[in-house]
């Protein structure tokens, strides 16, 4: 405790700085202060316990800002209790203990608020003060929620100003303009999907955890090497299935106005009804799979079995029709409720076997991988989310540019791989050559049918994955082709380059915006308040049981009238049936 002491004669810059001090040196020491006299000339206190004599008189020097200790009387003698807080760790007292510790930890949780403070100052504060210095706390770095929707106009046309071609609107309701959706895509992104990404979108959304709720909906693809790419996000002030056909409407919209024929595309998404009748309606020639992450995710919830999510995945990845039923028929042994659950899913929707798109072995979307970009930030205003996607953005398509001017391959790295591990393993088969494009593959387990014309194989894999499998990278080789010119063109690193090539530009702060004149002020730029919905003030409370209650048993009730159980006297029947048979 001695960097809390305070001796006579001790100076401080100002009188504001003074309070600080013996506020802290009370909080670490254990006392509570009664103040006598405070202004900006003196401060005068004693401790506030009865007949305590301990007393501090502090003074502002002349001609100086400059406040020193005149005199301390007495020691103290009153007991010290940390367990039941400080009068002086007030919630802005709580506010500039945290403020350096939440810039570098947006999820410094109230808990861990608790555990610092006792640490450092061995008092205990209530967790609801704790949440409340956290709230207010983020509210001095980043903004206010209300000035979040205040700003969304202004920032969404500093994105279409610095980045031109991209999207970025926002939707209000009511006479108010309270907020009701957003959408943003950028043109690099937009670019880069049409021109280097595979044709699957992944379909999802997060909660996000502000002052005003709502949900971050997204949609995101894979490059050449399988990597995440966002293509657009949106935030809607609640997920429903109108949100879900907004923003797929929103989505085509984005497409059709860079590219004349917007490509079939495979969806993947949890499969709910929102989300399928709006992919349906939106891109009606489109495909539409269940993501495989979630519907395991969902299994293992529904029957805590681990084996049943390796056999469902194994199910998934199956080729042939034969694997596929063995696959399920495991399941029925394991567990014959989990094989009829899994029926409300026809294999049509998620088994790779019967799926009528293509999704190059992609079974799950990359939504979980976006989401995390911004899981920290979900408390923060929504200005704030959407700087920290665009922030995320900027570093990945520099990193990517950068990473792929070292790939001197053909393919990126992991189709590049998976070529030459079939190529590997192509050196064993033998080759019959049936004519012009059919082969038979012959290894030592089995026989297949290649046919370079159409870029299939009888073992499904080429067709599957847009990448020759072993037995077609044999019949290629056996007739001299090149197998590279064999394999889907969004596999090369030309596509991958030509993913990143545009430049996602840094979008400047708001004191810019008021140089260019461009202020939420402005008469042509409309003011866009919260929604009228908000998170209820304080923790959010949840319904506990108590083991006690699990173990007690129940109450059986008894009726004092007919003496039988299950109901009271006022609810007996009986004397009313009596009644009706004399009647």
């Amino acid at each position: 405790m001695e960097e809390y002491d305070i001796v006579v004669g001790q100076e401080f810059p100002d009188v504001k700085t003074f309070r600080s001090a013996i506020k802290e040196a009370a909080i670490a020491q254990h006392f509570e202060l009664r103040i006598i006299k405070s202004d900006l000339i003196r401060y005068i206190a004693k401790c506030a316990t009865e007949d305590c004599p301990w007393r501090i008189r502090a003074v502002k020097l002349p001609n100086a800002p400059t406040f020193t200790i005149r005199s301390l009387e007495g020691t103290h003698t009153c007991g010290k209790n940390a367990q039941n807080g400080h009068h002086q760790a007030s919630v802005d007292w709580i506010v500039n203990f945290i403020e350096e510790r939440l810039r570098d930890n947006i999820n410094y949780k109230p808990k861990d608020i608790l555990h610092d403070i006792y640490k450092q100052y061995g008092i205990t504060i209530p967790y609801k003060q704790a949440w409340r210095a956290k709230e207010r706390g983020l509210q001095a770095i980043y903004g206010s929620s209300e000035e979040g929707y205040y700003l969304l106009p202004a920032y969404c046309e500093q994105i279409k100003k610095t980045n031109p071609g991209s999207i970025a609107e926002v939707f209000t309701a009511g006479a108010e303009n309270r907020f009701q959706r957003l959408f943003v895509s950028f043109y690099a992104s937009i670019h880069g999907f049409l021109n280097g990404c595979l044709p699957i979108v992944g379909l999802g959304g997060i909660q996000l955890k502000n002052k005003y709720l709502g949900t971050l909906l997204s949609a995101t693809s894979f490059d050449a090497d399988g990597g995440l790419f966002p293509l657009a996000f949106g935030v809607v002030d609640a997920e429903n299935d109108e949100s879900w056909m907004w923003f797929l409407s929103e989505l085509h919209k984005a497409l059709e106005m860079n590219i004349e024929t917007i490509p079939q595309l495979t969806f993947l998404s949890d499969g709910q009804k929102g989300i399928v009748d709006a992919v349906k309606r939106k891109f009606p020639t489109s495909s539409h799979a269940v993501c495989m992450r979630h519907l395991s995710e969902s299994i293992g919830k529904e029957f805590k079995n681990s084996r049943l999510v390796q056999l469902l995945w194994r199910a998934a990845y199956s080729t042939t029709n034969i694997g596929f039923k063995e696959k399920l028929a495991e399941i029925e042994e394991v567990s014959s409720e989990a094989a009829k659950w899994l029926q409300q899913f026809p294999p049509s929707r998620w088994a790779l076997i019967y799926f009528e798109g293509t999704r190059y072995g992609h079974l799950s979307s990359n939504i979980e991988e976006f989401n995390r970009w911004i899981l920290e930030a979900r408390e923060l205003p929504i200005i704030q989310v959407i700087e920290r996607i665009h922030g995320k953005l900027m570093a990945e398509f520099e990193e990517c540019r950068s990473k792929s001017k070292s790939w001197f391959s053909v393919l990126a790295p992991s189709a590049e791989r998976r070529m030459n591990e079939a190529t590997d393993r192509a050196s064993t088969y033998q080759v019959l050559r049936s004519d012009e494009v059919e082969f038979e593959v012959l290894s030592s387990e089995r026989s297949d049918i290649v046919n370079i014309g159409t870029h299939s194989c009888s073992c499904r894999d080429w067709q599957l994955y847009g990448i020759p499998c072993s037995h077609a990278v044999a019949a290629l080789i056996s007739c001299r082709k090149d197998m590279y010119a064999f394999t889907e063109k969004r596999f090369t690193v030309a596509s991958y380059r030509e993913t990143y090539s545009e430049e996602i530009h840094p979008i400047p702060g708001k004191i810019e915006w008021k140089k260019e004149g461009e202020t939420p002020m402005d008469d042509d730029i409309r003011v866009v308040r919260p929604p009228k919905f908000r998170r209820p003030p304080g923790r959010p409370e949840k319904k506990r049981m108590c083991v006690e209650d699990l173990n007690r048993e129940k109450h059986t009730v008894h009726c004092s009238r007919c003496n039988q159980t299950g109901h009271y006297k006022t609810t007996c029947k009986a004397e009313t049936m009596k009644g009706i048979e004399q009647y």
